[in-house]
């Protein structure tokens, strides 16, 4: 019998998921910046997907949003003095990424738990996931490829999940079902990370990832003159980017740089994309009237979420 799971949520299958947007991450940077022009409305659809929620910011007259605009920005403007600086906005989308995520989660947790016990067990995520109770054993590996491959991952989350579930009840608390969901934002939960990496990658078993366990199945060609564009995009990531001490291998923190998605990394390009866009006297950082001059970029931006965060009184109420 062949299972087909349902899509995965985020956070779901991570190192599943994280080798898929590797591999897609040339399409998708030549759709965000095609002929290298950024495309706001690409973020704005990447994100939130259906046209109607793309536009539901719009629907505010002009008067209102631009009230939650100015809370918004009071509330990014940790040291009050009126500018938005680099740091100051990269945190404020590092916090806006975890905010979603746990409400996302929490939205999640609900419909797991379908018997509205406060907690979700194994049987009840399959039933969520699969429309049925599923159990492998662990050491019967299958003949068809795919269904050895579902397997396999089936039994990752199950690891996971049972890493999570602290207290050894039958089932996940919502904090416990967060770090199932979302293991590389609990502390408890980043041993089991990179014990997961590692067994993934580390072929030889010596407790690092080399360039060659990096690069997964590759091997060059033996009638090309050189490695293809991406084999050189990610031996230059992983000499640059990851292997921090220059040894040549990766380490378990290391590990974690690449395993984990680097949410840091992506709010600083964005709050330096937004300064250089809109700072009009070159000073760095941003006034409240340079944001309000260029409103319409600021709310295609990460900074507020798309224009989500004007819909969301987390964002904006305390400042109102």
């Amino acid at each position: 019998m062949q299972l087909s799971p349902r899509p995965a949520a985020p956070g779901r299958l991570l190192l599943l998921l994280l080798c898929v947007a590797a591999a897609g991450a040339g399409e998708a940077e030549e759709l965000h910046y095609p002929q290298g022009e950024h495309r706001a409305d690409y973020d704005r659809e990447a994100l939130l997907g259906v046209q109607e929620d793309v536009d539901e910011y719009v629907k505010l007259d002009p008067d209102e949003q631009q009230k939650r605009l100015r809370a918004i920005i009071k509330k990014i403007d940790l040291d009050s003095d009126g500018f938005l600086t680099e740091s100051e906005l990269s945190s404020w989308i590092q916090m806006s990424f975890k905010h979603y995520a746990m409400q996302e989660a929490k939205q999640q947790f609900v419909e797991y738990d379908k018997n509205s016990d406060g907690s979700v067990t194994w049987d009840e995520y399959n039933v969520q996931m699969y429309d049925r109770v599923i159990d492998f054993d662990e050491n019967t590996v299958l003949d068809d490829t795919e269904e050895e491959s579902f397997r396999q991952l089936h039994l990752k989350d199950k690891k996971r999940f049972e890493k999570a579930n602290q207290d050894s009840s039958l089932g996940l608390s919502l904090e416990e079902f967060i770090a199932f969901e979302h293991p590389e934002e609990v502390d408890y939960m980043m041993e089991f990370v990179i014990e997961e990496a590692l067994e993934e990658h580390d072929k030889n078993g010596d407790g690092f990832v080399s360039l060659e366990e990096f690069l997964g199945d590759y091997r060059r060609d033996p009638t090309a003159n050189e490695d293809p564009e991406w084999i050189l995009v990610e031996k230059d990531r992983f000499v640059n980017d990851y292997d921090k001490d220059h040894d040549g291998r990766l380490d378990p923190q290391e590990l974690l740089s690449w395993v984990v998605p680097n949410n840091q990394g992506i709010a600083q390009e964005e709050a330096l994309h937004l300064i250089d866009e809109m700072d009009l006297n070159g000073d760095k950082k941003l006034s409240e009237e340079e944001i309000l001059e260029n409103q319409d970029l600021f709310l295609t931006s990460e900074a507020t979420d798309y224009g989500r965060q004007l819909h969301d009184d987390y964002f904006y109420h305390d400042e109102l």
